[in-house]
């Protein structure tokens, strides 16, 4: 729903660890969602056959886009020491770029493609980008939301959505990178050497750069930031296309934040039958009467679904609505670990984004939570480099970054994954028909991760007195095992 990394088309991030696969250890551009890359297949969209590769007929080869930018590029015969290296040129480690920058310090960014348009689509709410003043990185908006429980009960959502234009935004933070001062380096890293004061960032081109700080912001391969407890997040799954269709259903006024109805998978009992036990929905942002990106997505399950398995539910959901597609734009394979430890803290290298454990573990986003992080993070580097080195340094920029108010927020999160976990389709619906009646307070503050404890905990409150029975029964007794384990982690989590 708010996505790099590509692998063969077949899903091996089941495993609970990424390592091994391809680019898994480069320079990631991305810190929010893992793409896969997309295997086409002589298959015809809108054909009598129900199955899921009819998708990828109409899909087109991959095509790289790059800005049109004159890099100032670090110089190697220079052997200079630079304030912070930061490794990935995603919207994470651009934003703490160009802040720390402003600051006078010496910045180095590197990266593979550090002129590479970012592929993925990201949705976030306008107030989010309202607050950092990136209103006019958002290419459509919608005045608000709309959640389709079921056939007979939906959700209006008068929350402003919107679609960040990625080519804007970069260019945008490229710019004050470069008005900076900020140097570029093309390459992936293969290694970071500490030494008392410095570290050494080794490249695959066997350029060695100094820095007093190093920051990994490539994402969900974890390049340099280190891990010491067992990974098993959750995963949210998605596959979605831009596509031009002659038609579909929905209101362009609004965008569509989740369809939960299932009578498209009617003539398909099997289908229907896994989808009542690990539920997909539809994320939709209709751009035209005829222009739509459709995304089918499931929220979180461990393992996570395949992407054969959410093709075909998306293909039956399509004809259904008597969508026909004429020609898709772009598509994107999506899977995001959600939940699961939290780097070792704190630790030598500097981290930010999917790196450092900043998904959201209920919802999937990141973007906006990242793109706010990176000046608290900038503030630290720029406010502890001139009395700090080293170990000390770090740990003093890891501190800022997670404190102890945002560790118990996320425990909460990781809750509210772990009942997610267990809920099929009919009580997922009886979730979220009651997550959705809350004061807008309160969703908004959770979806944006806004709320802290206490007030996480009045939002918990509430939610249950606005469920229903059945759901209270559901969340009380699928419940009883993570709450044990959140309250176990927060006592012991201590400054």
């Amino acid at each position: 729903m708010d996505t790099l990394l590509r692998t063969p088309n077949k899903l091996e991030f089941f495993i609970p660890h990424f390592h091994g696969f391809e680019r898994l250890s480069s320079n990631s551009p991305n810190p929010s969602r893992v793409k896969l890359g997309v295997k086409k297949r002589a298959v015809r969209i809108g054909s009598r056959s129900s199955t899921s590769s009819a998708l990828l007929d109409l899909v087109p080869e991959t095509k790289k886009e790059n800005l049109d930018f004159d890099l100032p590029l670090y110089d190697t015969s220079l052997n200079k020491v630079v304030d912070l290296a930061i490794v990935g040129g995603g919207p994470a480690g651009l934003a703490v770029a160009q802040q720390v920058s402003e600051a006078g310090l010496s910045v180095c960014s590197i990266d593979p493609s550090p002129k590479l348009i970012w592929p993925n689509n990201y949705g976030v709410w306008v107030d989010e980008f309202e607050a950092m003043d990136l209103l006019d990185c958002l290419d459509t908006t919608w005045s608000g939301a709309v959640v389709y429980i079921n056939d007979g009960a939906e959700k209006d959502l008068s929350r402003p959505y919107g679609r960040v234009n990625r080519k804007q935004l970069k260019s945008k933070m490229l710019q004050k990178c470069i008005t900076n001062g900020v140097k570029f380096h093309q390459a992936k890293v293969t290694n970071v050497v500490h030494e008392e004061v410095n570290s050494t960032v080794v490249c695959s081109d066997g350029v060695k750069i100094q820095a007093s700080v190093v920051l990994d912001a490539t994402g969900f391969s974890r390049c340099l930031v280190k891990y010491d407890k067992p990974y098993n997040p959750g995963y949210q799954v998605a596959y979605g296309i831009v596509a031009e269709v002659d038609g579909h259903p929905f209101d362009v006024d609004k965008m569509v934040f989740m369809d939960w109805r299932d009578k498209h998978l009617d003539p398909y009992p099997e289908v229907k039958e896994r989808n009542s036990k690990i539920p997909t929905f539809l994320y939709a942002m209709p751009f035209s009467s005829n222009r739509i990106f459709l995304e089918e997505t499931s929220l979180v399950a461990r393992p996570g679904l395949r992407m054969e398995d959410i093709q075909e539910r998306m293909v039956a959901r399509l004809k259904h609505l008597d969508i026909n597609v004429k020609r898709i734009e772009e598509d994107e394979r999506c899977v995001i670990p959600m939940g699961g430890p939290l780097p070792v803290l704190p630790q030598r290298v500097v981290g930010i984004g999917g790196t450092a454990g900043m998904v959201h573990p209920s919802t999937g986003y990141m973007v906006a939570r990242t793109l706010a992080a990176a000046p608290i993070v900038a503030n630290a580097i720029v406010r502890y480099l001139g009395s700090t080195k080293g170990d000390q340094l770090s740990a003093e920029v890891w501190r800022d970054l997670w404190p102890i108010e945002r560790r118990r927020q996320r425990e909460f999160f990781c809750f509210g994954m772990d009942i997610l976990l267990k809920l099929d389709l009919d009580a997922t619906r009886r979730f979220f028909d009651a997550f959705f009646d809350l004061e807008p307070r309160y969703w908004h503050g959770f979806l944006s991760s806004r709320l802290f404890l206490p007030d996480l905990v009045f939002f918990g409150l509430s939610l249950f007195s606005h469920a229903s029975n059945t759901s209270r029964l559901e969340i009380m007794t699928k419940g009883t095992v993570p709450l044990a384990k959140m309250i176990n982690n927060l006592v012991r989590d201590r400054d």
